[in-house]
Order: C-alpha cells, then structure tokens, then sequence
C-alpha cells in the first residue's frame, strides 16, 4: 500500500511513532510524509520514508491565506501520490487534511493527539475550531483518541459518530528504549525534573512558585527544567535559574539519562492529550508528580505509582511536593517500579502498532 502522513512536527513523528513507521516499512508499504522541515529530515530518510517539506503548515498561526496555501499543498500531495490511506495527527493535518481527503474519497485515520488551547479556553476561536473539526473529520474511517476525555467531548458536540472512534493508550511508550534504571538512593539530595515546552499551559508559572516554597524548607531539593521556550519566559527562567531556584538544562535532544538521574518528574500541565513525558518517566522507573488532567491521570496510580494534584493551583502542587519528600528512598523506588509494571502492561507502544495495522487493513 502506498501510505500518507500529515503532521505537524518532525520530533512527534519521530520520537512517539517511530515503531510505527518502521512497523509499516516493514510491512513493504511505501511510506510518504509531509512535515514542516526541521532536525529529524535525515533520521526519517534513514528509516526508508520519503520526506516531503511542508512549507506551509504553521501550528499556531491563523492566517486563513496560509491555511489556504495548506489545503491546497494536501490537495496536490493527495492527487500526485495517491496513497491507498492517509494518516493525520494534530488539528490542521486533521482539520483540513482531512477534508481533503474527505473531498476526494481518499481513506483516512485522524489521531486527535489533544483538544488544544483553541478548544479549552472556549470563545469564539471554540466556536471556530469545532466546525472546522466537524468538516475535517466528517469521513474518517477512524479517529483515535488520546484519553477518553477528549473523545466523549467530541461525542457530546457531535463532532465525530461513536462507530468511527477508538481511544489508545496515548502515544504508548517504547519500553525497551525507556528501560529500567536503577533508582538513585543517595542522601538526602533529590532531584525533581520538568520536561517540556515552557509555558504557560504547562504550569510553568506554578512550577516555578513551588520551587521556591519548596527550597526554603528542603534546600536540598533541585528543580531542574528541560525544554524550549515557547512564550516568552527565557527572562524569568534565566533569572530563576540565576536565583538557585530552578536549574535550567536546556532543550536536550535525548532525555533518558536526564530522567535516569532523577527520583521524581514533574508535570503541572493543565490539558494534553496524553503525556509522553509520564509515560517514559514511569518506563524508566520513576515516580511521576503530575496534574489530575485527562492525559496526565491515565499515566499513574495515585500513592501507587505518583501522586496527583490540581492543575493551576501552586498550594496542591507544594502539598504533592511535600508528600512525594516525606517517602523514604525505599518507598520512593518502589513507587517507580510499579510505574514501570503499569507501562509494560498498559501502554507498550506495540500495543499502538497494533491497532493502527488493524484500522490501515480494515476495508
């Protein structure tokens, strides 16, 4: 089969759906994907895929020229490849790749990888995307969902019919690459990293006030950050990192070892739709402190394996600190070890592979 892909980034593609790729290559199917240019051009070619550039897809913009720009580089992808499935993932190649396909009865399997801050902070732009999700995903063979959340809202808005949804378990995680990693039990010095886009529906804000609060009863505490900045916060994290209150890594390519050496990751988004960053933290074997979002809460076992707390509230993150703290090495260990348990059963990225193949082959 010859197989399209619209996405909107090439560290998503390549990072959470390698196996994917590779299970499809392997497969003998010819596989195509559009994506804006970036770092990971190369390591996609190498796997056997064929990179087109996609010059015209901004995920944040709306410039509804551009957007036009968009649908018609779909239109001509689909009509010069002819692929037998399309593959979508995020909410413009879902949106108005689907649409294309829609138009020219081209098969197509949408992956709603969130809601987005366009559909969760309501308004007029609610309004807007909702429609243009009705259009994009009116004839999908198969829209997948991230968390169950996400699905029942489209449901309940009439976005997408019941008989054409399915929900995975995120993104899954590759177990074998996020292997087990020893616990580190040294002392009293515990390491507490956040992994991420830094902004502000990530809890930058709460993180970064918790640390604070945090370092003056358990100084022996270290945040550390990871990440780019995606809205302006370079000056306050510069200025943090400079105080002693966090410790700012950069944007690092790969982030095993960064998690290997913590004994605790920090998430304090306010939606996803489902976390990789949870799911390779609990692989690895560490205990995750994480919002009670939907695509945070499916991740961990509240005192089981992580504990919870309130998104954009400061006071219940500092309460979550403080009980994950008040554990022993011990306890902290076996925490991280059920996580791992939990990742190998429930979210192994095969399981993914699996899924798709069955929806790819289904006529």
């Amino acid at each position: 089969m010859i197989i399209l892909i619209l996405t909107n980034h090439q560290l998503g593609l390549y990072k959470f759906r390698r196996e994917l790729l590779e299970r499809l290559l392997q497969e003998k199917h010819e596989v195509y994907v559009s994506v804006p240019p970036a770092e990971y051009t190369e390591e996609l070619r190498q796997l056997g895929v064929e990179v087109i550039d996609n010059n015209f897809l901004d995920r944040r913009g709306t410039d509804p020229i551009r957007d036009l720009r968009l649908i018609k580089h779909y239109k001509s992808l689909v009509k010069i490849i002819r692929p037998d499935v399309v593959l979508t993932y995020t909410i413009k190649p879902n949106v108005y790749g689907g649409y294309v396909c829609g138009r020219l009865d081209v098969p197509y399997i949408a992956n709603v990888t969130g809601l987005g801050t366009s559909i969760q902070n309501g308004g007029l732009l609610q309004k807007v995307t909702q429609t243009l999700y009705r259009k994009g995903l009116k004839k999908a063979r198969k829209v997948f969902f991230q968390n169950s959340a996400n699905r029942d809202y489209m449901l309940e808005h009439h976005i997408v019919s019941e008989d054409t949804t399915d929900v995975l378990p995120g993104s899954g995680v590759n177990t074998e690459q996020n292997c087990y990693e020893p616990y580190p039990m040294d002392g009293d010095h515990v390491i507490i990293t956040t992994i991420g886009r830094i902004m502000k529906d990530k809890g930058i804000d709460e993180i970064l006030e918790a640390a604070r609060i945090i370092k003056q009863s358990h100084p022996n505490t270290e945040f550390r950050l990871i990440g780019d900045f995606d809205e302006g916060y370079e000056e306050t994290i510069r200025e943090a990192d400079k105080q002693g209150i966090i410790k700012y890594l950069g944007f690092q390519k790969d982030v095993h070892r960064y998690i290997a050496e913590s004994h605790a990751i920090l998430h304090a988004s306010y939606h996803e739709g489902m976390s990789n960053v949870l799911l390779e933290a609990a692989s690895t074997g560490r205990p995750v402190i994480a919002t009670n979002v939907p695509g945070c809460r499916e991740t961990y076992e509240p005192g089981v394996t992580g504990i919870g707390f309130e998104a954009k509230n400061t006071e219940s993150l500092v309460a979550a600190i403080e009980t994950f703290l008040q554990l022993t090495p011990e306890q902290r260990m076996q925490m991280g070890k059920a996580g791992r348990e939990k990742m190998v059963r429930e979210f192994d990225r095969k399981i993914i592979c699996d899924r798709y193949t069955e929806a790819i082959e289904a006529k």
